[in-house]
């Protein structure tokens, strides 16, 4: 019989390692809910169309997303990124703006599976609809920030840009598509013959060759109208009055057609630059109306959580060992009755994480699983505890000589609550949550 497997560029996230992502996600949350954002559940698959409306000319469209025919003959697609489906479900559902929400959630592209990206990855982010104050590119551009800095990274790299508006655009646009007609020999081979397509698309590629080549290409920045280049200076203002240090990068596009005036990149100077983007977002004041909404600007940001544990990675943060052990209690019973279930229960009705072994194992056994829970303390029930109404309490960071203590049933709850109360803090996700 054949042996199944995860399919290429997937991957499974068992424990301990998932643990971090708990982490990673209940802080995520916690930052960005304390701004007042809300979590939207969308599908993982929409119609294809709804993707569409994110660039047709751009590789995650036109090469990378699943797509395929329903048992109904509808056209479908796996959402590879997750601001389309938050758009579609603003126009759909009409909420009352600023509409702010977030989500943490798997995307699928299909593309050569390497270092941190897989074709099923896992986003975290916001979006905002419904206005254009420049002030909310900041507390969304900040948010991010506060989220990389309170999981612990300190190699970070912000990089911003505006990419103007259906006013000043075009006339970029131009004068870009102007200046690559005269180097489209010096391009890459796919750029070469699609520079005229897209002409903002070449100076996204990474390849030396369009980096060379498009090296003294004219700025957006250099033609962005008044109102545009207000909004920038407003954004820019607030960025510095926050303490979040930037660098403004004129080449930085981004993947997605939809993006207007600000758009911005977080990068991990930890990582090789050609796979260090961690993530990034920007305006898309023109998405709602492509969609089939009524005129509403929006802003929004996307991050790789895959992404970013390789950083914590190469930082040596959110490592596994540091994290709280899981299990507060372990109860060992081998007295053959009803004890190991009925103080397990008690104990988790009061908040206290608490585990337990099967199938009537030997008491070397038990205490060896316990000693692996990471748990603080072993319970311990045997013949004589279970015929005395007692149970032993063995601190398990104590050393072996540390005797242990016996409680009667009726006060062991408080017992084991006045003793874990006493313990220093453990960074934990419900903690960090709270935190």
């Amino acid at each position: 019989m054949a042996e199944f497997r995860t399919p290429k560029g997937t991957r499974d996230i068992l424990p301990p390692e998932s643990a971090r992502w708990e982490v990673l996600v209940a802080r995520f949350a916690g930052i960005v809910e304390a701004a007042g954002y809300g979590l939207v559940l969308s599908p993982l698959f929409e119609n294809v169309e709804v993707f569409q409306r994110v660039g047709e000319s751009t590789d995650i469209v036109r090469k990378e997303m699943y797509q395929f025919t329903d048992k109904g003959g509808r056209e479908l697609a796996l959402r590879p990124e997750g601001t389309a489906s938050i758009v579609r479900a603003f126009v759909q559902h009409r909420p009352p703006t600023p509409w702010k929400t977030w989500y943490a959630a798997p995307s699928f592209r299909y593309e050569q599976a390497q270092a941190g990206r897989y074709r099923q990855h896992h986003q975290g982010g916001i979006e905002v609809l419904g206005t254009d104050d420049p002030d909310v590119d900041v507390e969304v551009i900040a948010l991010a920030w506060e989220f990389f800095v309170a999981v612990g990274l300190r190699l970070i790299t912000l990089k911003v840009n505006s990419l103007g508006d259906a006013t000043c655009r075009p006339v970029y646009r131009e004068a870009l598509r102007a200046f690559l007609e005269t180097r489209q020999d010096q391009l890459c081979d796919e750029h070469r013959t699609r520079w005229e397509e897209n002409p903002l698309r070449v100076l996204d590629c990474k390849k030396a060759e369009c980096v060379a080549a498009t090296a003294d290409a004219p700025h957006q920045l250099d033609y962005l109208c008044d109102a545009c280049a207000q909004h920038f200076a407003r954004v820019l203002e607030g960025l510095t009055a926050l303490d979040i240090p930037n660098v403004v990068d004129p080449r930085l596009v981004r993947g997605l057609d939809y993006y207007t005036r600000t758009t911005f990149e977080f990068a991990s100077r930890a990582l090789e630059s050609a796979q260090n983007a961690l993530g990034g977002g920007g305006r898309y004041d023109g998405l709602v109306e492509e969609m089939g909404g009524p005129p509403t600007p929006g802003i929004g940001f996307g991050i790789g959580l895959d992404r970013t544990l390789l950083a914590c990675n190469e930082e040596g943060i959110l490592t596994i060992e540091e994290l709280a052990p899981r299990i507060d209690v372990f109860v060992v019973d081998f007295a053959g009755g009803d004890g190991a279930r009925d103080i397990t229960a008690a104990l988790r009705r009061v908040g206290v994480r608490t585990d337990r072994a099967f199938g009537g194992r030997s008491p070397k056994s038990q205490l060896k699983s316990a000693d692996r829970s990471g748990a603080r303390l072993a319970l311990i029930i045997g013949p004589d505890e279970a015929a005395s109404g007692r149970v032993a309490i063995k601190d398990l960071r104590s050393g072996p000589g540390t005797p242990q203590e016996l409680v009667d049933r009726e006060a062991l709850v408080n017992e084991i609550r006045r003793r874990l109360s006493s313990d220093a803090p453990t960074v934990g996700a419900a903690s960090i949550l709270e935190s």
